[in-house]
């Protein structure tokens, strides 16, 4: 395993931790581009297979994988229905909690036609 050569000094920014301790040990959060990042996927280490980066996994009609909610609401997704789905639907909810949050994302995810693993 080693670090992306474009993410060295991203890697060196540990502060992830302190807001959510149980994030990846790969995982950074680049604050001025609002987005995460998994600092070694170049080389994939065994950890990556194992590990559980995601909360709620998409799949579309198929049972092939749309997309994935990690962290707590962000959408990783290169299907373009479901993005477009995520910002009209879902991306606007104002709901404190998680598990609220996540129960209805998964009402619209599933009333649009994709099923929901947790």
């Amino acid at each position: 395993m080693s670090v992306d050569p474009d993410k060295i000094s991203l890697f060196a920014d540990t502060s992830i931790f302190s807001e959510r301790p149980e994030a990846c040990p790969f995982f950074r959060y680049d604050a001025p581009a609002a987005k995460g990042y998994c600092t070694v996927h170049l080389t994939r280490p065994e950890i990556c297979r194992d590990y559980g980066c995601w909360h709620l996994l998409i799949l579309d009609d198929s049972g092939k994988r749309a997309g994935r909610i990690m962290g707590r609401r962000h959408l990783a997704s290169e299907d373009a229905a479901l993005t477009r789905l995520f910002e009209e639907e879902i991306n606007h909810l104002v709901e404190p909690d998680d598990a609220a949050w996540d129960r209805q994302v998964i009402e619209v995810l599933v009333r649009a036609g994709y099923t929901v693993r947790t």
